[in-house]
Order: structure tokens, then sequence, then C-alpha cells
């Protein structure tokens, strides 16, 4: 899914580039903190946490910070209380877009959404109308060059993996989402290092508008990521060579 990858290649270079990383190591301590309230404070025995401190370590998150995050959900912290709500809409072209926030507020997300979308040509969706585009999935990837990917795949898929995709040098590795962390200590034991491994909202099928509804779509999929209640957004959007040198 060349989407997924590209979608990563332009947030990666738009952070460098902006230096947020502030606003990211908020969003991390967020995850791991209503991870580790949704189930046991132990990574080992609590896989949504376990996936978000693998996530914040991979962005040098400090120890500190991670613990810190972990510490808020076992003490009473009612100032605090992140309540996790998807919300759906379309985006231009006609995109699904699937947003995953954490809020304290949500009167606040919703407005701030709508003007987003709105202006950008876009629309808030009713629940379900989007979201049955979307299946759960565990993605790990993997930097690789072209003679890793068979010996990459053979691996992958007797490690559980459900589908495997490689484009410009980067692998996509798909699983169930109780699969992730098994496949990824897998691949890691035999020599491959994990670039990323996350949760994601993966599209059954994906959408290529023109040139420029897929470069004002990109713009939107940006000013979502930069609100602060959102934690992730997903789209159907496949960004193609085109668009990604437009915008990169």
């Amino acid at each position: 899914m060349s989407g997924h990858s590209k979608w990563s290649t332009i947030k990666r270079k738009k952070g460098a580039a902006d230096a947020k990383r502030g606003q990211l190591f908020t969003k991390l301590a967020r995850e791991i903190t209503v991870a580790a309230r949704t189930g046991l404070p132990d990574p080992d025995a609590n896989a949504r946490l376990r996936i978000a401190v693998q996530k914040a370590r991979s962005e040098s998150m400090p120890k500190d910070n991670i613990d810190r995050a972990i510490a808020r959900a076992i003490g009473d912290n009612s100032i605090e209380q992140y309540e996790e709500i998807y919300y759906e809409g379309y985006g231009p072209g006609g995109t699904a877009i699937m947003i995953q926030t954490m809020t304290d507020n949500k009167n606040r997300t919703v407005g701030e959404l709508r003007s987003s979308l709105t202006r950008s040509g876009g629309s808030l969706a009713e629940n379900g109308s989007v979201g049955w585009m979307f299946d759960q999935t565990g993605v790990i990837t993997i930097l690789v060059n072209g003679s890793e990917d068979d010996a990459l795949a053979l691996i992958a898929i007797d490690a559980g993996a459900i589908d495997f995709s490689v484009e410009d040098g980067v692998a996509e590795i798909y699983t169930d989402p109780t699969e992730l962390h098994k496949v990824s200590e897998q691949l890691a034991s035999v020599g491959y290092e994990i670039d990323n491994a996350e949760l994601t909202m993966k599209p059954q099928s994906m959408l290529q508008p023109d040139l420029d509804q897929a470069v004002k779509a990109i713009r939107l999929l940006e000013k979502l990521e930069d609100l602060d209640d959102v934690q992730a957004v997903y789209s159907n959007l496949d960004i193609s060579d085109e668009v990604l040198a437009e915008v990169g």
C-alpha cells in the first residue's frame, strides 16, 4: 500500500523541518497514559501499552517521560481524564478520513475538526459512514534493499504476517493487531532493524484524485494532525509520485 509509506515520508520530512518534538512527545505521552489506564500499567502484560512505549522509544522520547506517563495512569489524575474518540470525515476529491482523538473536551474537539475540514473543502461525516472502509491492522516498517525482499517476505509470513509490500526501499509488513508485537520481535530476532511498528487503520481500497485535489487533501491531513487533540489521521488517499513531488 503505497499511501502509508509515502504519507509517513511526508510526515517525517515535515516533522524534522518544523521541529515539533514537544507536540509529538505530548501526544505520545497521552497515548501511553490512556493505554495504561485501559489495561494493566505493565508493558509486558498490556499489548497496547507495549506498542505505545515502543513507538515513544523509536521517536527518542526520554525514559523519564515514558515513566511519568505510565505513573499518571496509576495515580489520581482527575485533571487529565482523556477520552479516546474516532471521528470520520471526507476530504477534497472524496477522500475518506478517520481521525483518532484523545480529548477532555469533546465540544472543542468537534469544533476544531469541523472548522479544519470545512475550510479545506471537506466535511465531518456521520459515525459509520467512513469507518467501514478501514480495518485496524498492525504495520511494521523496515528499510530494505532489493535483494532482501523475498527473504523478508518469507520470514514475515512464517512469523504470522497477513500481507507484505515493498515500494521505494520501504517494506511494510501487515499483521493482525494482536500479532504485531510477536511478528516484530521475530523479525528483530533474525537481524532486521525495525523502523516502526504501530497499529493503523488500513483502507480496504485506495483513492487517487487528480493532482490538485490530492495536494489539497494532503494539506488537510497536515492541518488535522497539527491539532492538539488529534493523535493520528488515516486516509484512503493514494499518493502518486507526482503528488509527492508537489508537496515534498
